[in-house]
């Protein structure tokens, strides 16, 4: 009795494959950039998230530099003018004046 060798339907699948993609080199190459893209702690999408964290601080650090710079000249100019910034902020009148106050509609 003939026996008829049995062969793996892997094996068969895998030897339909191209040569250069079965060299172990290349699956490991492949494995290895999936690893790093997808799957390590310092993927793509957490690295697009830090970018995008960085680009949002750096707005508002430059949003709270201008915020500094306007409160430094309004405290130079309160120095400087008291008498005035008193009168134009909070309304103060002396004794012997009338205030009026016009509001734009």
């Amino acid at each position: 009795m003939a026996t008829r060798k049995r062969t793996n339907p892997v094996t068969e699948l895998w030897m339909k494959v191209p040569a250069y993609l079965r060299n172990r080199y290349f699956v490991t190459l492949v494995c290895f950039t999936v690893l790093m893209l997808f799957f390590d702690r310092h993927d793509v999408g957490t690295q697009f998230r830090l970018n995008s964290t960085v680009n949002r601080l750096e707005a508002d650090l430059k949003r709270y530099d201008k915020l500094t710079a306007e409160a430094e000249a309004e405290k130079l100019d309160m120095e400087q003018n008291r008498e005035r910034f008193a009168r134009e902020n909070y309304y103060m009148q002396q004794d012997d004046e009338d205030v009026f106050i016009i509001v734009d509609k």
